[in-house]
């Protein structure tokens, strides 16, 4: 556990350089969930995450010697802004390894948050990969290593989230939905609340393409998953912190898993509902409300919106995403019968009054009038997918459905 000294002299040494952000009451979640919904405001945050915390306390309380030096992190994004961020307010130079597939718009906001006291190296495909290099680098270089999340001084400094939520609520707090890529957060937060709030139910909140911590607990050990989907990629890692995992062991209530079909929902939902704009991990805690709508009914729930760098680029594969979770998008290969009117036929007799083509290719380069397509259709309501496949195969047409094959799904899309 965290000391309760070390995060108020966190929260000390953050005053005038971290926004208070709000713990804001929310109707409309509210009102869905009969229950009293808290949006913790992270994504308002001066780097648009919770991650400046932990980066400022670790770099800030540095002896002059490391600093000279300079630091090194990895990061997928979010820690890597609040690392580049105190680098320029301490003038300290460092080195930042990120994923390759990190979106463009983030590795732009580091270097716009760090000007010219930060490098940025893009390695590998993911943040463990990212975080081996920048782990041999410092190494070999004998410089800081600031970790995104397994580092006392990084859990202190994030556990100010918790500070503020307690300070700005009068109310009972019954569940503190968290968010949980490698730990930080959710281990500092909970530290200071098992000491100010034991009453208060953590409950944490992980993708369900990268369950490294739950797999960890339900094993009672640190385990590195072989593959992940990384596609919430602030929560996206193979591997727990050792810190973080001993210490969430003892104070989680409980564990979610969020398809990340539903986080790419609740990022559209809230955008055009509420105008609120956030990442896929700062989306995860209010997608779960939905899987622990039974236990929070008539309760205080406070959930951590963790951040709200998403790139435009993006919103495409999230609203398919999200189609295919609600079961509205659907896609096939289509092995048309090789005659002329083939494709006016399909487009006449199987496709239904509501039905709208998304996409079609045809799947070789030659002959393609001839060959099979690959076709994605979108639905206006569920239902309505056992009445296209039934049209299909009245039709005798001879398709493979893809949504269900992974290495197919991965392949087209």
């Amino acid at each position: 556990m965290i000391a309760i000294n070390d995060i108020l002299a966190a929260n000390d040494r953050l005053k005038g350089v971290v926004i208070h952000t709000a713990t804001a009451f929310n109707q409309q979640l509210s009102d869905q969930y009969e229950a009293n919904i808290y949006l913790k405001r992270e994504d308002l945050q001066v780097v648009r995450s919770y991650k400046i915390r932990g980066a400022y306390n670790l770099i800030s309380s540095l002896s002059q010697a490391d600093r000279d030096k300079g630091v090194v992190c990895a990061s997928a994004g979010n820690h890597a802004q609040g690392v580049a961020y105190s680098c320029k307010t301490l003038q300290i130079r460092g080195k930042i390894y990120m994923p390759s597939t990190t979106p463009k718009q983030k590795v732009t906001q580091v270097k716009m948050f760090g000007k010219e006291f930060v490098e940025v190296l893009l390695i590998g495909d993911t943040f463990d990969d990212s975080y081996e290099e920048a782990i041999r680098y410092c190494n070999e270089h004998q410089m800081v290593f600031v970790h995104p999340f397994d580092a006392p001084a990084v859990i202190a400094g994030q556990a100010t989230v918790g500070v503020e939520i307690i300070q700005d609520l009068t109310v009972p707090i019954d569940f503190l939905m968290l968010p949980i890529g490698g730990g930080g957060l959710s281990a500092g937060v909970s530290s200071y609340f098992r000491k100010l709030s034991p009453d208060t139910k953590i409950v944490g909140v992980e993708p369900l393409g990268a369950p490294a911590m739950k797999a960890s607990l339900d094993v009672g050990h640190v385990v590195t998953l072989d593959t992940i989907d990384k596609f919430v990629d602030g929560a996206a890692v193979k591997r727990v912190g050792n810190h973080t995992f001993e210490i969430l062991k003892d104070h989680l209530h409980d564990m979610i898993l969020v398809p990340e079909g539903k986080v790419c929902s609740t990022i559209i939902k809230l955008y055009n509902e509420q105008a609120i704009v956030v990442e896929p991990a700062g989306a995860l805690t209010i997608a779960a409300l939905e899987f622990y709508k039974e236990e929070i009914k008539g309760k205080n729930v406070v959930c951590v919106v963790s951040g709200s760098n998403n790139d435009l680029g993006r919103m495409q594969e999230i609203k398919e995403r999200s189609l295919i979770y609600e079961g509205l998008l659907h896609h096939f290969i289509v092995r048309f019968p090789q005659r002329a009117g083939a494709l006016r036929e399909f487009l006449s007799d199987v496709l239904g009054p509501n039905d709208d083509i998304t996409r079609f290719e045809y799947v070789k380069k030659n002959n393609r009038d001839q060959g099979p397509a690959f076709v994605g259709i979108e639905l206006k309501h569920v239902e309505d997918y056992d009445d296209l496949i039934d049209r299909m195969n009245k039709k005798n047409l001879d398709y493979t459905t893809i949504n269900d094959n992974p290495n197919l799904f991965g392949y087209f899309l």
